[in-house]
């Protein structure tokens, strides 16, 4: 796991980049919010940031589903409890309530 100062600049750069998907979400093709999904889920991945890999995750693929403004809107909506959860047990519960929300 990364050192705490770097997983705080890692948490700020995905900050970025999740501030700049939820401005642009409208105008983005399907396929370019799965790859900043993708990007977002890799960097989580490799700093050990579960609950926003899972999000991430659920994000890159319901992208290019039908419904998928409404699910990238979701998704967004939870971005930041996930990129500063501590714990992996949150994975599944932002899942859940996200899987309420759209349902």
């Amino acid at each position: 796991m990364a050192h705490p100062e770097s997983l705080s600049l890692v948490r700020t750069r995905i900050g970025i980049q999740i501030a700049e998907i939820e401005s642009r979400a409208a105008k983005l093709k399907p396929v370019d919010i799965c790859a900043r999904m993708a990007a977002i889920r890799s960097m989580a991945a490799e700093h050990g940031l579960i609950a926003l890999e899972g999000l991430a995750d659920y994000g890159a693929h319901h992208a290019l589903m039908p419904g998928h403004r409404e699910a990238t809107r979701a998704c967004l909506s939870h971005m930041d409890e996930a990129l500063h959860s501590e714990r992996a047990q949150d994975r599944e519960s932002i899942l859940a309530a996200l899987a309420l929300r759209l349902h």
